[in-house]
C-alpha cells in the first residue's frame, strides 16, 4: 500500500508545493486514483511518498539490522523472513531457522475462542512451507552426491521430509506441527476454550480428503491439544518458580516441600514431552491411559498448589466446603506447572492478546486479585494486570503485544502500567480513536496496540490514526512511527508520529510560562469550554447561550476557567480554539475529553502587549455566533432545553490567522505552521475538504 503511485512524477502544481509552502493551496484536494489510496488527499500522498523514500533509503543503506527496526519502521517481518528462506544459499541458515520456528512458543493469555491463535497460525504457516520448499530444492540440487558433500544436512532434511510424507498431505503436517509445537492459550471461560480447540480440529480435518476404502476414512487421529489450550484464571495462581518458592518457604519448610514440588513439576514436564512426541511421530495415536495418568498427576500437583494459595487468601483449607467454593470462584491456574518446560527455559517467545477491559471491583470481578503480586494494581483494570502477568511469563527477548484501551496512554491511573513497560525497554504504541471509524469493525472503543520488548529504553509512537471505511485495508500499512521521550504529567505518553511533530513539541515545551499562570479565582473574565471533544476544541469567552424551560443558566456539561483580566482571557480563548491546541489535545488526551489540567499546563510564550488578542478573539466570537445553530430538545424528564451549537469548521479562516500569530511567538517555521494548520484536516473538515480548499 505504501508504494501506490510512488514511481509516478507528481503533477507540477503539487511538485511546486514541495519547495514552497505558500504553493500548497491544492494539497487538501482529493488526489487522483493513479496516485492515491482510497480517500487520500494530495497532502497525504506526498507524506506517504516521503516516508517510502526514507524507509527505502534505510533499507538500501543497511540501516535495518534488528527486529526492533522492523517494528519501528512498520515493515513486514514475516515477508522478510519468507524472502530470506526462499533465497538462502546455505543449508546451515535454513536448518537454524527450521529449528527456531518449530520451537517458538506463542501464547494468548486471554485466548477466548482463538482469534489471535489463528492469526499466529496464519503467520507461521507460510514460513513452515518456505522451509520445506527450500529443503526440497537443496535435496534436488545435491542429488545422491549430497549424502557425501552434505552428510549432516542431507540426512536432516531427508528426515524432516519423511515426517511430512507420513501424514495425509503437507499442509496437514504443517498445521498439525504448528498447533502442537507453537500455539498456547488460556482462558477463564471453559466454553471459549472448547470452541478454540474445536476450531483448530476443524482446520486440520478440512485438509484431508476422506478415503472410503480405508479404516477411519483414512484420517489419522487428530492431535490432543488439551495441554496447549487450557481453561483457568490467568491472573490467579503461581506464575513462576519464584512465586511458588516465596509461598511455600514463607512457612517453616521442614519437609523440603519446595524441592518436592520442583521435582514433581520436572517429572511431569518429561511426561508432557513424551506425550507430545507420540502425537508428532507415527500415526499420532496416544493410548488413552497415558493421558489419564498425565491428567491425574497434574491434578494432584494442582491441588497441592491450590492449598498453598488458598491459605494466602485466608481460606481454611481444612474446611472442604469453603475450599471448594474458593477454587470454583477463583479458578486458579498455576503456570509454573502447566507450562513448566517453557517457563524453565526462560518463558514464552511471543505473547499476544486482547485482554478484558474490566474495572477491578467486587461488582465486576468475583475473584480476588492480590495487590502484592501486581505493581499495576493501582490501575484498577484487568487489562493492566494481564499485561503485567504476560511480562512475567515472557522470556527476556520476547515481544509482548496487547490491544488495550487508548486511555492506557493518557489516564493517570495507568502510570504504573506505563512505568512497567518503559522499564522493560522498547515500547511501541499505535493509537486508534473511535472516529470516524474504529480500527476493529463493529467495536466502538478507542484502542492502542502496545508492543513491549526488552532492550535499551526507547519509546516509539504513531500519531492518532484516523481513517474512513475505505481506508481500513491500508490503515495499518500506512502507520509511521517517531522516536521520542515525551511524557507529560507522568502518565500522558505523547502520540507523535513524525519528526516534525517532535520538533513542534520541543518548541512548545521550551516556553517558560503556562496558561494556568494567567488564571485567577477572583476574576469575572471566564473561558467556557466543552469537555467532550472530537475534531474541534469548542470554547468561548463568556458563557454561551443555554436556556432550560425559558430560564437562562450555565450549561451543565461544560467547564470554566477564570482569567486575571480580559486580555489574558482573550488570549486563552484564541489558544484553546486553535489548531495548535487541537494538536496538543490529540497528543495527550483520550481523543474524546479535555480537562483543566491539559489546558492549564499548556506552555505559553510571553504574550502580554504583543498582538491584539482581544481583537482576534472578538472576530472569533463573531464567527462562532454567526454560524451557531439554535437547537431545541425535550428531555426525558420533560424539560425544554435551548442552546447554541457551534459550527467550528466555519471559523477555520480566523483560526488559521490565530495559529499564524501563535506560530510567530513559538518560533515555528513555515513547514511546522503548515503541519499545524492542516493537522487532521481531512477528518476535521470531513468530506467537504475539496470545497473548503477552493
Amino acid at each position: 500500500a505504501v508504494k501506490k503511485g510512488v514511481n509516478l512524477p507528481l503533477p507540477k502544481e503539487m511538485e511546486a508545493g514541495m519547495e514552497d509552502v505558500a504553493k500548497r493551496s491544492g494539497w487538501n484536494k482529493t488526489a487522483t486514483g493513479e496516485f492515491a489510496l482510497p480517500t487520500e488527499i494530495w497532502r497525504e500522498v506526498v507524506a506517504r511518498r516521503q516516508r517510502y523514500q526514507q524507509v527505502r533509503a534505510k533499507l538500501a543503506g543497511g540501516e535495518v539490522r534488528e527486529i526492533n527496526d522492523f517494528i519501528t519502521l512498520n515493515l513486514d517481518l514475516r515477508q522478510f523472513a519468507q524472502d530470506v528462506l526462499q533465497n538462502c544459499e546455505g543449508p546451515d541458515l535454513l536448518m537454524a531457522f527450521w529449528q527456531a520456528i518449530t520451537t517458538i512458543t506463542v501464547l494468548d493469555p486471554t485466548g477466548g475462542s482463538g482469534a489471535f491463535i489463528f492469526a499466529a497460525l496464519n503467520i507461521l504457516e507460510p514460513l513452515y512451507e518456505a522451509c520445506l520448499d527450500r529443503m526440497e530444492a537443496f535435496l534436488a540440487e545435491w542429488g545422491d552426491t549430497g549424502k557425501k558433500a552434505h552428510p549432516n544436512y542431507h540426512k536432516k532434511f531427508t528426515e524432516v521430509l519423511a515426517r511430512v510424507d507420513a501424514h495425509p498431505n503437507r499442509r496437514y503436517f504443517v498445521l498439525k506441527s504448528i498447533i502442537l509445537n507453537n500455539l498456547y492459550a488460556v482462558d477463564i471461560m471453559e466454553e471459549a476454550v472448547e470452541i478454540c480447540k474445536l476450531r483448530l480440529f476443524l482446520k486440520l480435518a478440512a485438509q484431508v480428503e476422506p478415503d472410503t476404502g480405508r479404516d477411519n476414512l483414512g484420517i489419522e487421529p487428530l492431535p490432543d491439544i488439551d495441554f496447549n489450550i487450557r481453561a483457568g484464571n490467568t491472573l490467579v495462581g503461581y506464575a513462576t518458580y519464584e512465586e511458588v518458592k516465596r509461598a511455600v518457604t514463607s512457612a517453616l519448610d521442614f519437609d523440603n516441600a519446595m524441592e518436592k514440588i520442583s521435582v514433581k513439576a520436572a517429572d511431569l514436564q518429561q511426561t508432557f514431552d513424551k506425550f507430545r512426541q507420540l502425537q508428532t511421530e507415527g500415526d499420532g495415536s496416544v493410548p488413552h491411559t497415558d493421558k489419564q495418568e498425565l491428567q491425574k498427576r497434574l491434578k494432584a500437583l494442582d491441588d497441592e498448589l491450590n492449598r498453598h494459595l488458598a491459605g494466602e487468601y485466608g481460606v481454611k483449607v481444612s474446611d472442604k466446603t469453603a475450599f471448594d467454593k474458593w477454587v470454583k470462584s477463583h479458578q486458579p491456574f498455576h503456570w509454573f506447572i502447566h507450562f513448566y518446560g517453557i517457563l524453565n527455559n526462560g518463558g514464552f517467545d511471543v505473547i499476544i492478546g486482547n485482554p478484558p477491559y474490566v474495572v477491578n471491583t467486587p461488582e465486576k470481578v468475583d475473584y480476588g486479585i492480590r495487590e502484592s503480586l501486581y505493581t499495576t494494581y493501582p490501575s484498577k483494570n484487568l487489562y493492566a494486570f494481564v499485561f503485567e502477568r504476560s511480562v512475567q511469563l515472557a522470556n527476556r527477548g520476547a515481544a509482548v503485544a496487547m490491544i488495550v484501551q487508548l486511555t492506557a496512554l493518557s489516564a493517570e491511573k495507568m502510570s504504573s502500567l506505563q512505568d512497567l513497560l518503559l522499564r522493560r525497554g522498547l515500547l511501541v504504541a499505535s493509537a486508534f480513536p473511535r472516529r470516524p471509524e474504529s480500527i476493529f469493525d463493529g467495536v466502538e472503543m478507542p484502542v492502542t496496540i502496545l508492543i513491549s520488548r526488552s532492550s535499551s529504553p526507547k519509546l516509539h509512537t504513531t500519531r492518532v490514526n484516523r481513517f474512513y471505511t475505505e481506508e481500513r485495508p491500508s490503515a495499518l500499512d500506512n502507520m509511521g512511527f517517531a522516536q521520542h521521550d515525551v511524557r507529560m504529567h507522568g502518565h500522558r505518553i505523547a502520540k507523535i508520529g513524525s519528526p516534525v511533530g517532535v520538533g513542534i513539541y520541543r518548541k512548545v515545551e521550551s516556553q517558560k510560562g503556562i496558561l494556568g499562570s494567567l488564571t485567577s479565582s477572583t476574576s469575572r473574565d471566564v473561558l467556557y469550554y466543552q469537555e467532550a471533544c472530537r475534531y474541534w476544541v469548542k470554547a468561548c469567552v463568556g458563557m454561551p447561550f443555554f436556556r432550560r424551560n425559558g430560564e437562562r443558566m450555565s450549561p451543565p456539561h461544560g467547564r470554566t476557567l477564570y482569567f486575571r483580566d480580559a486580555a489574558s482571557c482573550a488570549f486563552a480563548g484564541c489558544l484553546v480554539n486553535s489548531s495548535l491546541f487541537y494538536w496538543f489535545y490529540s497528543l495527550f488526551s483520550d481523543c474524546e475529553h479535555i480537562n483543566d489540567a491539559l489546558i492549564r499546563d499548556f506552555r505559553i510564550p510571553s504574550v502580554s502587549g504583543k498582538d491584539d488578542w482581544v481583537g482576534l478573539e472578538k472576530r472569533l466570537a463573531e464567527s462562532q455566533k454567526r454560524y451557531a445553530r439554535r437547537k431545541t430538545i425535550l428531555t426525558k424528564q420533560g424539560h425544554k432545553i435551548e442552546y447554541d451549537e457551534m459550527d467550528a469548521p466555519q471559523s477555520k479562516p480566523i483560526l488559521d490567522e490565530i495559529d499564524t500569530v501563535l506560530a510567530k511567538h513559538y518560533g515555528f517555521g513555515m513547514e511546522e505552521l503548515d503541519f499545524i494548520l492542516n493537522y487532521d484536516i481531512k477528518y476535521r473538515l470531513g468530506r467537504e475538504t475539496d470545497e473548503a480548499d477552493q
